[in-house]
C-alpha cells in the first residue's frame, strides 16, 4: 500500500536557508496539506547548493526508493548562479521528470522566481542580463511540465508582482527567502498541490 509521503527535491530553498525558524517551503507546504491528510509525512531530499545535475546524482537515487503520495520539486537557481548552459539544464530536467514519473505520483514543479529582484543580486549583476536567463530557464521548466504532465506553479510571476513591495520576503542575506517569504511560497504551491493530493494514487502516463 502506498504510504502517505510528500517527497520534496530541490536546493537550499528546500532546506530553508535564510529562515529563522520553520524550515523551507516543503515543511510549510506539508504542514498545510496535513489538514487534508493528517498522516502525511515529509521526506525532504533537498540539499544546499545543488544544481539540476547534483539532484540527478544524489537525490534521484534516494527518491527512487520511496513510494510517495505527492512529489514537489524546485530546482535551477544554482544552475543560473553558476552560469551553467540552459540547454544542459533542459536535458537534466528531462531526465529528472522521466525518473520521477516512474514513481507514479502527482508532481508539482515550481519555476524559478525573479532572482533579479533580490537585493544581493542587484548589487552584483545587471538586472536585465539575469532576468533574460531566468526567462529562458523558465521556458524549459514550462516545456518539461507540459511534456510530462507535471503541475506547474508560477513562482516567477508571483515574485515579480510581490517582491518589489515586500522586502520582508527576503532574509538578511538579501538572496534567500525569510521565514515569511517561505510561507508565502508554500501557500502558492499549496493551491496546486492540494487537488492533486486528493486524487487517486495512480496518474495517467
Amino acid at each position: 500500500m502506498r504510504e502517505s509521503i510528500h517527497l520534496a527535491l530541490g536546493d537550499s530553498t528546500g532546506t530553508g536557508v535564510g529562515a529563522s525558524s520553520g524550515g523551507g517551503y516543503p515543511e510549510r507546504l506539508c504542514s498545510l496539506l496535513r489538514a487534508a491528510d493528517p498522516a502525511l509525512r515529509l521526506i525532504n531530499l533537498s540539499r544546499n547548493g545543488d544544481t539540476s545535475a547534483d539532484l540527478i546524482a544524489d537525490q534521484l537515487p534516494r527518491a527512487s526508493r520511496t513510494q510517495p503520495r505527492l512529489i514537489t520539486i524546485c530546482i535551477g537557481i544554482n544552475d543560473l548562479g553558476l552560469q551553467l548552459p540552459d540547454d544542459a539544464f533542459a536535458l537534466n530536467l528531462e531526465e529528472i521528470a522521466l525518473a520521477l514519473r516512474k514513481l507514479d505520483a502527482p508532481i508539482v514543479i515550481g519555476n524559478i522566481p525573479d532572482l533579479a529582484l533580490a537585493p544581493a543580486v542587484q548589487r552584483l549583476v545587471p538586472r536585465s542580463l539575469y532576468e533574460k536567463r531566468i526567462e529562458i530557464f523558465n521556458e524549459h521548466v514550462t516545456a518539461t511540465a507540459a511534456r510530462h504532465h507535471l503541475a506547474p506553479v508560477d513562482l516567477y510571476s508571483w515574485s515579480r508582482e510581490l517582491l518589489p513591495e515586500h522586502p520582508e520576503f527576503f532574509s538578511p542575506d538579501g538572496f534567500h527567502p525569510s521565514a515569511y517569504g517561505y510561507q508565502v511560497w508554500a501557500e502558492r504551491m499549496f493551491a496546486v498541490a492540494l487537488p492533486l493530493l486528493r486524487m487517486p494514487a495512480a496518474i495517467p502516463a
